[in-house]
């Protein structure tokens, strides 16, 4: 946990102490709340507010039923609990939730005996994502990942107290983005991998052995049912959700996206061009998801050692990635940058726990992968302080 606050407050001090624009210490911290956080604000501030159907442009004033609810609704007790204005409680709550997401980080490399030099490494990695500074901004994705690391944390773990925290990690995850629902069904993944796909063949015995999988799955989901029926019950329409995206943001999803060559960009992307880099993004994305499945299938190099909790893993990050792409591909993968982070978080949590089964390498080849990372990680922490630099004056990065 203190690991966890200390990158925490690194990142909040390179955004707001170096690179935000001129200014009191209060403004400069104000200028994390920008784009997407004004929509949480206003939920925050007004509650959910539509016109049935959702008007067909975005206005927040009209129709903001466009984002889903865990983040406001936690941002809100701060906000009225403390008495302080809701753009601060949103940072707040994301800050306090890329704690979390920290600290389960360096929980999990605490479970699973990861060296000191491999933690150094993954933290490294992730922290210089271009979109990683989003963990400490107005928005929506620290609390998505702090919620689904818990929920994995604690679907692996034994115990009632264990299957408890799990749900309501859960709750929160599915609650916070619509991915959720299908990341819900990581412990019947897990499950699968630890016993075996031999049981599929008789379902009632495989629903017995796999009943407390599909218990955690069917809890994990209740946060994006109880909005949904929340819906159904205020406006007659639980697909309220999609319908002010497809009118007011035009996302009509493909499910093809991922397998048309035409939506995948090569060329390196203007500094200025934000969709450009959300292009890219997607094309890296699909390459190192590639690139870990070959790890994990050619007999040279294959583990078997702690499979399931990275096949559950992988699960997650292939179904955020493909619902991402689904859904952006109508709008040139805009803001896929920005997803795509929380695939990039996932495959290096996963990566640690596969590379931790290896005897120490040579120095000459430990050298090497230290170099390759640090060089990485300097390029994508001077393109992420571009973004910074850029997001904290307004402008649209992801």
């Amino acid at each position: 946990m203190a690991a966890g606050l200390l990158l925490t407050a690194v990142q909040l001090a390179i955004a707001v102490g170096l690179l935000a624009p001129e200014g009191p210490l209060s403004d400069r911290y104000s200028t994390l709340i920008q784009h997407d956080s004004y929509w949480f604000m206003n939920i925050v501030d007004r509650g959910y507010q539509t016109i049935v159907p959702p008007i067909d442009h975005k206005v927040m004033e009209v129709s903001n039923v466009a984002f889903f609810p865990a983040y406001p609704a936690i941002a809100a007790l701060f906000r009225y609990g403390f008495r302080i204005d809701a753009g601060t409680a949103l940072l707040i709550t994301a800050q306090l939730a890329a704690w979390g997401f920290w600290s389960y980080f360096f929980l999990f490399c605490k479970r699973w005996n990861v060296s000191p030099a491999l933690q150094i490494c993954g933290a490294v990695l992730i922290l210089a994502h271009p979109a990683a500074f989003f963990l400490v901004a107005g928005y929506s994705e620290s609390l998505f990942l702090m919620a689904l690391l818990g929920f994995v944390y604690w679907s692996t773990a034994e115990g009632r107290s264990a299957r408890i925290c799990a749900v309501a990690h859960g709750i929160v995850m599915s609650g916070t983005r619509i991915v959720g629902i299908v990341c819900a069904a990581f412990p019947v993944v897990y499950s699968l991998f630890l016993n075996g796909w031999k049981g599929l063949r008789q379902p009632r015995a495989w629903f017995r052995q796999n009943a407390a999988g599909i218990g955690l799955m069917a809890g994990a989901m209740l946060g994006a049912l109880f909005f949904f029926i929340y819906c159904q019950g205020r406006w007659g329409n639980w697909n309220l959700y999609m319908l002010t995206q497809a009118a007011g943001w035009g996302i009509i999803p493909d499910y093809l996206a991922v397998f048309k060559p035409s939506s995948y960009r090569w060329l390196v992307p203007a500094l200025n061009d934000p969709t450009e880099a959300s292009q890219l993004s997607m094309t890296l994305g699909a390459v190192i998801l590639v690139g870990v499945a070959l790890c994990e299938l050619l007999p040279a190099i294959r583990q078997r050692a702690g499979l399931p909790v990275r096949a559950g893993i992988y699960f997650c990050a292939v179904a955020i990635y493909y619902l991402s792409v689904s859904g952006v591909a109508c709008v040139n993968m805009e803001s896929m940058l920005r997803y795509e982070f929380a695939v990039h978080a996932l495959i290096v949590l996963a990566f640690l726990n596969f590379l931790r089964q290896f005897r120490a390498a040579p120095v000459l080849v430990r050298a090497f992968g230290i170099g390759a990372v640090a060089l990485v990680s300097a390029a994508g922490l001077c393109v992420q302080g571009w973004y910074v630099w850029n997001f904290t004056r307004g402008n649209w990065v992801a």
